[in-house]
């Protein structure tokens, strides 16, 4: 039984690294079969290719700025500074790329520049940003930080440039090799490491960004892989490596954007919610509110508002600890939100104060759904036991505003107050 189990486990621990590898021989082999066409690409095309990708770099880098200015994370703000540059790179260089090709349409002899800088310092900046986000994972000053980001990032460009025109050409492009541009092959490397931390690193945190950045590294390790099966400038395998190069920025942006859009829905639910409850937040009952009393106003339905206050909430904060009262606190908001419908609204009002607010609900109902809370408050084991009194109002006969409703609510609660309930006591 282990021999049989031995191959299965081995396969589910090193799947990740078996699907690489598999991946990489069938881009090999699809590249390879490619270079049996001696056609060289339309280079206009290629130009679009990589203007389109110069301009989904420049998008890819303002969402990571967001996102860098709402986390603080020094990984996306380095990512972000390097794909202004490779963007720049990208869309005004393709012309002189074209020039060159028009010079001599046969060249085979070195890499478009623009492939250069935009793959291998993209294959730099996704190793460097994760050995920085592992040493120092937030930005302090962030100002100081994108200035400093940037100057790296000028600095290892014209470095790059700068090496790859001072080697020969012969060492850059040999025809009819296994690897016919083996210079391809350093950034693929970086680009294989970039993807299994990247992979690692969904272990910890799995937002679309971050599996973006796994996914895109891959796409670029497979596109240097057939960059790197290219005999003459623009041909089939090329075109293929530019294809891959703009998928994998087309994969950048959506994850980018995407998770942009779930730090905002975030950012709206925490303004909208108060935090140690979950419940709505005094600005959102008051929104609520208004709309209740506008719907309420159209259709002639009433609705009603139920004021909840907790009794001896400074009395557990003296015996026990202000924890146990902020437990208490939580113990009863998790009560309302079990026993309201999806309709209705349960907010904190205050320190121990909450409010229900019930749609189309006249007073007998609203009755019902305070036994109903009564009987699980009751129902409660916890220690320290707890209690609450309740005010109602109905609009439209209590009120035809926010404050008029409230300021009845506050007044029947306040009459409560003056005994002592046992559990849960209400008044009207």
């Amino acid at each position: 039984m282990e021999g049989t189990d031995k191959p299965g486990a081995f396969l589910q621990r090193n799947s990740t690294a078996l699907l690489c590898a598999a991946g990489a021989c069938a881009v090999l082999a699809v590249a390879g079969w490619l270079r049996r066409f001696s056609a060289a690409t339309d280079p206009l095309l290629y130009a679009q290719f990589q203007i389109t990708s110069g301009v989904l770099a420049f998008a890819f880098a303002g969402a990571a700025l967001v996102r860098f200015r709402g986390t603080l994370d020094r990984l996306p703000l380095i990512l972000s500074c390097g794909f202004v540059l490779v963007g720049i790179t990208l869309t005004t260089s393709s012309a002189v790329s074209l020039r060159l090709w028009e010079v001599d349409h046969s060249a085979s002899l070195r890499d478009p520049i623009t492939w250069v800088v935009s793959r291998t310092l993209l294959a730099v900046l996704l190793v460097a940003a994760l050995l920085v986000e592992w040493h120092i994972p937030t930005a302090r000053k962030p100002g100081w930080e994108i200035a400093i980001a940037l100057g790296v990032v000028v600095a290892s460009s014209s470095l790059l440039t700068t090496t790859h025109w001072q080697l020969p050409a012969d060492v850059l492009v040999l025809p009819g090799g296994l690897f016919p541009r083996p210079g391809n092959l350093f950034p693929a490397a970086l680009f294989l490491v970039a993807a299994y931390g990247y992979h690692r690193r969904l272990r910890h945190t799995a937002t679309p960004f971050d599996r973006s950045l796994c996914y895109a590294a891959a796409l670029n390790f497979a596109c240097c892989l057939a960059a790197s099966q290219s005999e003459h400038r623009l041909d089939a395998p090329f075109l293929l490596a530019g294809i891959l190069q703009f998928t994998s920025y087309a994969v950048l942006l959506a994850g980018a954007l995407l998770d942009n859009a779930q730090l905002l829905a975030q950012v709206r639910e925490m303004a909208a919610s108060d935090p140690m409850t979950g419940l709505a937040n005094y600005r959102k009952l008051v929104d609520a509110l208004d709309a209740e009393i506008q719907r309420s106003a159209r259709t002639g339905r009433p609705f009603a508002l139920l004021l909840f206050d907790l009794n001896g909430l400074k009395q557990i904060n003296d015996k026990f600890g202000h924890l146990v009262g902020s437990r208490a606190i939580c113990r009863f908001a998790n009560i309302l939100r079990l026993q309201s419908r999806a309709i209705d609204l349960c907010a904190r009002y205050g320190g121990d104060e909450f409010v229900l607010v019930l749609p189309e609900t006249g007073p007998e109902a609203a009755m019902e759904v305070v036994k109903r809370i009564s009987e699980r408050v009751a129902a409660d084991s916890e220690q320290p036991p707890i209690s609450a009194g309740v005010g109602l109002a109905f609009h439209p006969q209590d009120g035809q505003t926010i404050d008029a409703l409230l300021a009845v609510a506050d007044q029947a609660l306040y009459r409560v107050k003056g005994r002592t309930p046992k559990k849960l006591t209400a008044r009207k």
